[in-house]
């Protein structure tokens, strides 16, 4: 264990202690939220995404560790365990590696080398290895030759014969060829020089075929250089029977290596020898070396494409929620016709229809009339529109229509991605019994804008889909970081209790999916919880759940003044006595006139000395400072609020020179597609991003930012449009 810390501090660039303190928390069933935001002094500050990065190496190096003591017991009840072995397995640090070492013990299936070995022939292929005889080797090798000694029935069988003298060299040679692939510093060395010097080629399997992965019909790229995007690329293109891949390999100095670790001088056997290192090369290493390079490369990119995922969907989750708006949710659509749902400021129900303004119908008209009648009747104040198909014509037409309105009214272009598999869910089904499926997805993008956090959690986190290649990666990898980034977002943010979903509750930590439902029921039956103490009452939320869930659950005008904050009941008594010492108590927080001063005090609170006084940690003193300076505060108000539209941009408008405000959609690894108001998101290349070199858009850009852009290139034909940030 004491291993696995030192190599994870390394790895993370933090100290020992804090690894060790992070573990033990971890191992004793406190969740990453509770540790992240509750547990500073005894992390030493660790965020909640150095946390999830330790929790996953943990768990990689534990396998490791395991994995190593399976082939150590393996290798020694078959008796070959050498302290040579055992050095090599302690100092491997990855699962390839410890696999390259087991793979001569293993069990094999049946190979050339090993009915070479039934037949006898493994002596001769020592003779052979050890190139010291002087003797011809054919004389040596008729020796092994066993026609003659079979019985009549054996001779049948193909895997016991050894017809001739060049039959037995073969079988000899064949035992050396799997004896050198097998060797695990070959095997390493040949993948040094490889990540070193190799090439991925590309070529296309259909040239007279237009793709999108024409700029790979014939590209060559270093494997050290090649970002993890064009990995991915290559990978779809190659599953779609596009392209064809090879890794281009320093052959000529992997052969040489090879032969003169083996071949000692001239003898009779170096020619066989050079051949058979060939072949060995060829026929039985080259292909799992190109397998682990392409898997590498993948599990790599795929990586870094979760994390970019992780994010960007952080990013959408953390958006400014809209409150105290009645909104009209318009879902865009064709032939179906667009829906329509409004909500007031509570997300509750008011109205709902379908209008066709769009193709074939184009009922503009009518259309205008029945949306302008609801704009009235509910008095709505915005309206999100979601951005899929028809996104463009509705925007057009919603433009156009609040020109009319009796009271002003400004739009919003909404992802709405997730939705519609929202409207077909059970939750959906559970919450509205007698709305229409397709209807659902218009109140969902409603809501969206009103609380982005609240409605998003409704939603398998990979459909909301902002990254590349969402599908092309492992799927359980991103299941678990994007359930990560929920559960951390919801934390982040606090959650009332008295009325979440049970949807929003079972991100809180330490809350499953059963005590959310209890909470609410508890809720339904008894009336809203007053303070969090009555927690406790709800069926199976024990000690254990209620001290990992407690400081992220609010009550607001309940009991206690300090529940509408993050401050923990571990530490009410701390939050009163430092009141207490600046002249206040905890009652004193629901007045907007002290509040004022109150914030005034702590300002001028002296951290270290107050700290030692109360015997409380400072980073743990200066998080209450924070919350009784701002009791009940949204961290997303911090976040860049929505562009409010009210008319549209079209593709003919742009010119190149034009400076736009935007909103980021999507951060990837080569830059950034930003929505200025035309029908697709334009496109800020990372070499336009910024005057300084950047290694990666994230360092500049994130999901929901609003950017000043300038439009740099228009290609009416595929409706493209190029962006710089250097303005």
């Amino acid at each position: 264990m004491e291993k696995i810390i030192k190599t994870i501090a390394e790895e993370l660039n933090i100290q020992t202690k804090q690894v060790e303190a992070a573990v033990k928390l971890i191992d004793e069933g406190n969740t990453i939220p509770f540790i992240a935001r509750y547990r500073k002094e005894v992390t030493g500050g660790l965020s909640d995404e150095i946390l999830r990065d330790l929790g996953e190496r943990l768990n990689y190096l534990r396998n490791l560790e395991q994995r190593k003591e399976e082939v150590i017991k393996s290798i020694d009840e078959q008796g070959k365990l050498t302290d040579e072995i055992l050095q090599s397995v302690a100092i491997a640090k990855t699962l390839a590696e410890v696999e390259d070492i087991y793979r001569p013990y293993k069990q094999k299936k049946k190979t050339r080398a090993t009915v070479a070995k039934a037949k006898g022939l493994e002596p001769l292929a020592d003779i052979i290895i050890e190139q010291k005889e002087t003797k011809p080797i054919i004389e040596i090798a008729k020796e092994y030759v066993n026609i003659d000694k079979l019985t009549d029935e054996d001779k049948k069988n193909k895997d016991k014969v050894v017809a001739t003298a060049e039959d037995a060299i073969g079988g000899a040679l064949d035992i050396i060829a799997e004896n050198i692939s097998d060797e695990p510093k070959y095997r390493k060395q040949i993948k040094r020089l490889c990540y070193r010097e190799a090439l991925i080629q590309t070529k296309a399997s259909k040239p007279e075929e237009k793709s999108n992965y024409e700029m790979y019909y014939d590209y060559q790229e270093q494997v050290k250089y090649i970002p993890s995007h064009r990995i991915l690329a290559i990978n779809r293109g190659e599953k779609e029977d596009f392209l064809k891949v090879k890794i281009e390999k320093p052959e000529d100095k992997i052969l040489a290596y090879i032969e003169r670790d083996i071949i000692k001088g001239e003898t009779q056997f170096t020619e066989m020898l050079k051949e058979t290192i060939q072949d060995s090369f060829k026929r039985l290493i080259e292909p799992s070396i190109d397998r682990e390079i392409r898997s590498d490369l993948t599990e790599k990119a795929e990586d870094k494409a979760i994390k970019v995922f992780g994010q960007n969907s952080k990013q959408l989750l953390l958006g400014a929620p809209i409150k105290g708006k009645t909104v009209m949710g318009f879902d865009p659509a064709y032939r179906t016709g667009c829906k329509i749902a409004i909500i007031d400021e509570t997300g509750k129900l008011l109205d709902y229809t379908t209008v066709y303004p769009t193709e074939p119908q184009n009922d503009v008209e009518g259309a205008k009339k029945e949306l302008l009648k609801l704009i009235e009747k509910d008095k709505v104040d915005m309206i999100a529109i979601g951005n899929g198909t028809a996104s463009r014509e509705s925007e057009m037409f919603v433009a156009d229509m609040i020109k009319e309105a009796s009271r002003q009214v400004h739009y919003v272009i909404v992802s709405e991605a997730g939705a519609s598999v929202y409207s077909a869910s059970k939750l959906a089904t559970e919450e509205y019994p007698d709305i229409n499926v397709s209807i659902r997805g218009a109140i969902s993008i409603a809501r969206r804008l009103q609380d982005p956090l609240a409605e998003l959690v409704k939603i398998d986190p990979k459909a909301i889909g902002v990254g590349q290649y969402q599908h092309d990666v492992n799927q359980k990898k991103l299941n678990e970081s994007l359930t990560g980034v929920v559960e951390d977002s919801v934390n982040k943010v606090g959650v009332d209790v008295n009325t979440a979903t049970p949807s929003l509750l079972s991100y809180v930590s330490g809350i499953n999916n059963t005590i959310a439902k209890n909470i609410v029921k508890y809720r339904d039956e008894n009336g809203k919880l007053k303070n969090r103490k009555q927690l406790l009452k709800v069926p199976k939320l024990g000690k254990v759940a209620f001290e990992q869930c407690a400081g992220f659950l609010r009550i607001l005008d309940g009991d206690n003044p300090l529940e509408v904050t993050a401050v923990h009941p571990e530490s009410y008594e701390k939050a009163e006595k430092l009141l207490e010492q600046i002249g206040f108590n905890k009652n004193d927080l629901k007045d907007k006139g002290k509040l004022e001063e109150i914030r005034n005090k702590l300002k001028t609170i002296d951290v270290v000395k107050t700290a030692k006084e109360l015997e409380i940690g400072e980073m743990t003193l200066q998080d209450i400072i924070e919350e009784l300076s701002k009791p009940g505060r949204d961290p997303r108000e911090d976040m860049p609020k929505p562009i409010l539209r009210s008319d549209v941009l079209k593709l003919e408008d742009l010119k190149e020179g034009m400076v736009l405000t935007g909103t980021v959609r999507n951060v990837i690894d080569f830059g950034a597609f930003v929505d200025i108001g035309v029908k697709h998101d334009g496109l800020v290349h990372i070499s336009e991003m910024s005057d300084k070199f950047i290694k990666n858009p994230a360092e500049v850009v994130s999901v929901g930012d609003i950017v000043k852009v300038k439009v740099i290139k228009i290609d009416q034909e595929r409706q493209k449009v190029a962006l710089s940030m250097k303005i």
